[in-house]
């Protein structure tokens, strides 16, 4: 039984001083999601973002970058889902998680936000709704609340970087699981794997 996911949300800030920084790790996902579909993610004022739609047999799916800063994601979330009436259930959001290491990439669903400005947006958007699906690539943590800005911020070392690439590539096949198998399979397959 597959996954009814019918849209895909990659979280992080627009602009060039961001684009390498360990906050864009859900825009680096969208974007080899839609490279691993060749599909191209295309600016759309509505919406807030860049769209695009994964190919056949999952045309259904959407794939979104809010383009409107992290804290104001709910935004463009918000107005996707409503226009294409697409439930809390039917979403993905893929983001960049404190509390796993870099190379670990899990699925959730529902829960907090745990400070994650994005998240806390995207469920006060969904009319307070959290039961949406997660993706969470881990990023570290640096050890001290007072260095959490700075550090999902600032770029990884090489060898991090490396680790949450692996954890990217490891996550691009747990979503296809997902979108063919369901999510009990795409769990089994991503959880089990163990960073190099």
């Amino acid at each position: 039984m597959s996954a009814d996911i019918r849209l895909i949300v990659g979280l992080g800030n627009p602009g060039p001083e961001y684009t390498a920084t360990r906050h864009n790790a859900g825009f680096w996902f969208v974007e080899d999601l839609a490279r691993q579909f060749n599909t191209s993610l295309t600016p759309d004022s509505k919406y807030f973002g860049q769209t695009a739609r994964l190919g056949p047999p999952y045309s259904d799916t959407r794939l979104l970058l809010p383009m409107t800063f992290m804290n104001k994601s709910g935004q463009a979330v918000g107005a996707m889902a409503n226009f294409f009436k697409v439930t809390p259930e039917q979403i993905l959001v893929v983001h960049d998680e404190l509390d796993l290491p870099p190379g670990v990439a899990k699925f959730k669903q529902g829960g907090g936000h745990g400070g994650h400005n994005g998240l806390k947006d995207i469920i006060r958007a969904l009319g307070n709704n959290a039961n949406f699906h997660r993706l969470r690539i881990g990023i570290g943590h640096p050890g001290h609340a007072s260095k959490v800005t700075g550090y999902v911020l600032g770029k990884a070392p090489s060898q991090e970087q490396q680790l949450i690439d692996d954890a990217l590539q490891a996550s691009l096949r747990g979503v296809e699981i997902a979108l063919r198998d369901g999510w009990t399979a795409a769990k089994q397959y991503l959880h089990s794997i163990k960073p190099e």
